[in-house]
């Protein structure tokens, strides 16, 4: 690293560097140093003048992340820097819609292991154990738009105003005044860009182009908002776009029939109806131009990449072998795109990009046999009671997402971290390790977990919330809590089932507790008469009520909901369902005008 005028820059973006003098202090934790090092934990004071150092011996100490104590020049100032790992020159998050134990890659043996290994093959394949393996990681609530909204803020939705999915015809998306990890990266020096599903507003300047990536291609919203003219596997099944009259259009219910599904490059309609067929490809390329412009400039880069494959699998790639189905055969295509811009980025990165893989939620369940499958986390108390325990719902099978981290040399391989981590945690761990600054006048849900990443400490979250998200009580409201091993329920409800079936909303005062050491199925809450329920019960009511009044003491924001059918992406309004007349894979009119397609705001 090197010290220039007053900030931390990667080697070789130099600038004029004054003489500072340096001293290493080890980061407070619990205020305990490290046995072979004195208190208070001062390890070396030196003067530079070259601006570049490398502190001997630290990483050997176990000694995790390091302040600098910097002094120049009549001014000072106090730095992250990290011992081993370094600020990473590339950040590659793949952020799959809907996931499964399928995704997780757990081997028969494992605690709450389901014998699904068909995921490793592309995204791990023979690199198997270069990844750490996250086992009680969550996504911030168990629908789309919320989600997304936590990743890219580290905020839940209650208090950045996204409560629930947006419309192909919403005015609004994620609030202006929230910020996002692209703009904190941009403005640290990234070159940032989104590829995939958005999902967080796409009318005016809730387009992710005016969000803080540089570079966006990819759909606005799930890749079942809009007809195509290869439709593929759906529940129920969709009709293809209309190429023809109003009278020719056939109506299913929850299908889109009317607007056909648009591809974006930055603002740009390129194609629509989009080719579901070679979306994939195309995002392959996609990504890895971008991370080779990136190379080529000497800027560090963050890429999210944001799959919709698992959300319901469309098109699988090819007949689905025998066992495997759609579903599998959708993951292992899926799987091997994020392995080939793995191996893309570690070409050009030589090992300083650090991925991160995760999903937005679990199985959709009434997509049936097209959902996947829950594994051991199957809310066995709501499904007594009918309706489905995964998306939608606060069970574990709704929230309970894979999460593999990856980068050589620093998150250490072959391992497996019990600690409680959410997708909360990607904002404040990432601007954490590119040495900038949470935005101000805001609270933030997740946590700097980088100690964790680096296996320093096994330690998560305490307590972790979780919102409705659409199966029972208000959108976005705290109404389920994990406090250690126990999570709370103040609302239950099932989601609908494969069967057309939905589970009553019911409230409980006093909560329910499992304890999901004992019990992963959620299957017998605690007694309310017992010893371990009322030992743990005023614990849970404190962190509840705290929850509560600090979200209620917060700058929270409030998201724009209303529709304006205006506001859909529409290439070309003359045409029957916005086709673009000369989109890639569109039938085109040899004797009309080749025009542009665009976006009509």
């Amino acid at each position: 690293m090197t010290w220039a005028g007053g900030i931390w820059a990667p080697t070789g973006q130099r600038r004029r560097r004054p003489r500072v003098w340096i001293s290493w202090l080890l980061k407070e934790q619990g205020n305990v140093c490290p046995p072979s090092l004195p208190s208070p934990c001062i390890l070396d004071t030196l003067s530079c003048s070259t601006g570049e150092f490398s502190p001997a011996g630290l990483a050997g100490e176990g000694i995790g992340l390091v302040w600098v104590w910097v002094h120049g020049e009549g001014s000072q100032s106090l730095v992250p820097w990290a011992a081993g790992p370094s600020i990473p020159a590339g950040t590659f998050i793949c952020h799959s819609s809907s996931s499964s134990p399928e995704q997780k890659g757990e081997c028969p043996g494992e605690q709450g292991g389901t014998g699904q290994c068909q995921s490793t093959r592309g995204l791990v394949g023979s690199s198997l154990f270069s990844f750490c393996r996250f086992v009680d990681f969550h996504s911030a609530a168990s629908t789309c738009s919320p989600s997304r909204a936590s990743l890219l803020t580290g905020r839940l939705g209650v208090r950045s105003g996204v409560t629930h999915n947006f419309a192909i015809s919403s005015l609004g998306g994620l609030p202006l005044n929230e910020t996002t990890l692209a703009e904190v990266l941009r403005e640290a020096g990234y070159s940032t860009g989104a590829i995939g599903k958005w999902h967080l507003g796409h009318h005016g300047r809730h387009h992710p182009i005016s969000r803080g990536f540089d570079y966006y291609f990819g759909i606005p919203y799930s890749h079942d908002m809009g007809c195509t003219d290869t439709p593929g596997y759906n529940v129920p099944p969709c009709p293809p776009c209309p190429r023809h009259s109003a009278a020719g259009r056939v109506a299913r219910k929850d299908c889109y029939t009317e607007v056909a599904l648009p591809l974006f490059e930055n603002v740009t309609i390129i194609q629509q109806p989009v080719e579901l067929g070679s979306l994939a490809r195309r995002y392959a390329q996609e990504a890895e131009r971008f991370i080779q412009r990136a190379s080529d400039s000497g800027r560090p880069f963050f890429l999210y990449l944001a799959l919709a494959h698992m959300h319901v699998p469309l098109v699988p790639p090819l007949p689905p072998a025998p066992g495997r189905g759609v579903y599998g055969a959708s993951l292992g295509e899926m799987d091997a795109l994020v392995g080939r811009i793995k191996e893309v980025a570690d070409s050009l990165g030589k090992g300083s990009t650090l991925l991160w893989f995760t999903g937005d939620n679990g199985p959709w369940a009434q997509k049936c046999e097209l959902a996947g499958r829950l594994g051991p986390f199957v809310g066995a108390w709501q499904r007594q009671r009918g309706g489905s325990s995964a998306k939608q719902t606060t069970w574990e099978g709704g929230h309970r997402v894979p999460a593999l981290v990856y980068w050589p040399g620093r998150v250490p391989a072959r391992r497996t971290s019990h600690a409680l981590l959410s997708i909360l945690d990607i904002f404040p761990t990432l601007v954490a390790l590119a040495g900038a600054a949470l935005p101000p006048n805001r609270r933030f849900d997740g946590l700097d977990v980088s100690p964790v990443l680096f296996g320093w400490s096994d330690v998560g979250h305490k307590v972790l919330l979780h919102p409705n998200s659409g199966a029972a009580g208000k959108a976005g409201e705290i109404q389920a809590l994990r406090l250690a091993q126990y999570k709370a329920f103040y609302t239950t409800g099932g989601a609908m089932a494969c069967d057309g079936s939905t589970g009553p909303a019911q409230q409980h005062q006093p909560p329910l507790i499992f304890n999901l050491d004992r019990d992963m199925q959620e299957q017998e809450p605690l007694d309310v008469a017992s010893r371990e329920y009322q030992a743990v019960l005023p614990a849970i009511s404190r962190a509840y009520a705290q929850a509560l009044q600090d979200i209620a003491a917060d700058n929270v924001s409030v998201a724009d909901y209303s529709q304006d059918p205006a506001a859909i992406p529409c290439c070309n309004v003359q045409h029957v369902g916005c086709r673009c007349h000369g989109a890639l894979g569109a039938t085109q009119d040899p004797h009309g005008e080749r025009r542009t397609p665009r976006l009509c705001l």
